[in-house]
């Protein structure tokens, strides 16, 4: 069963792969043996984890610079990643804005009163327009080969609303209080979709698409909000980074051969309550 995980001489291009997760699925690929190159906007941040990432496991890791919002650059890298790797056998669309909780100027900017239109294009564009052009430019031409793999990376919040309690401040009026802003549970309820679209849209070129709706991961967060966020998960806590790991083996290998269209959720079991 283990040669089913075994992804050695495959090419995997991953999105956003500079951020929290990215390196960790770039780190999925490696570990089964794959090529990961990495697609940042942010290259040198690519580069670093790139290089952490061959130099843990030994297997030849890429870095490129790519801005998903830019349909022409981005024909151009893949031009230059299937030259220097190969063909791309695994497309992980990983790229978005986690809008921030905050206020500006007095004004809590992440409220659906307050928050902007250029915010909102911004956030959709990268989320969501940039997962689909990724799709079209690299799908089409696994679709043409008549193999590949497709992984889009969606949330809990693409299950579920945000509980916004969990941002809820002492003496703030209803119109102070920080919210979640719409744009992220926008996005990640459209990758859904697209991840089904898609699905089935390519099928008959065996071309498989799935999608992984991780649950919050541990990066610092305040004590208040870990004890908030933790009462809401049956698990009793958030993620650990390399958590996924193993679901982005499965979903990007044989072992999950028989595997389209699905969502994956893995999330403590906070969306189930």
């Amino acid at each position: 069963m283990t040669r089913a995980f075994d992804l050695t001489g495959k090419v995997a291009l991953i999105t956003g792969g500079g951020g929290l997760l990215g390196p960790r699925h770039g780190e999925a690929i490696a570990e089964m043996g794959g090529i990961a190159v990495l697609g940042d906007v942010d290259l040198k941040r690519a580069q670093r984890a790139a290089d952490d990432i061959e130099k843990a496991f030994g297997v030849r890791t890429g870095a490129v610079r790519l801005d998903v919002t830019d349909q022409r650059d981005l024909v151009g890298v893949v031009d230059a990643v299937e030259r220097d790797y190969g063909a791309i056998d695994i497309l992980i669309n990983n790229a978005a804005n986690d809008p921030k909780v905050g206020a500006t100027a007095g004004q809590e900017f992440s409220r659906v009163e307050n928050f902007s239109l250029s915010a909102w294009e911004n956030d959709i564009a990268v989320g969501l327009t940039g997962a689909f052009i990724c799709c079209q430019v690299i799908g089409s031409r696994m679709a043409a080969r008549n193999r590949g793999v497709v992984l889009n990376i969606s949330s809990d919040l693409g299950i579920v609303a945000p509980d916004q309690r969990l941002y809820a401040k002492v003496g703030l009026s209803r119109d102070q209080q920080p919210v979640k802003p719409v744009t992220y549970s926008v996005v990640k309820h459209g990758i859904i979709g697209l991840t089904k679209y898609l699905a089935t849209y390519w099928a008959d070129q065996n071309v498989r698409v799935n999608a992984l709706a991780p649950g919050g991961v541990m990066a610092a967060q305040s004590e208040e909000f870990l004890d908030r966020v933790n009462s809401r998960i049956p698990l009793g806590r958030l993620a650990r980074p390399d958590e996924y790991k193993a679901a982005v083996a499965f979903l990007c290998s044989d072992a999950s051969s028989y595997v389209t269209g699905a969502v994956l959720v893995a999330d403590g079991g906070r969306t189930v309550w």
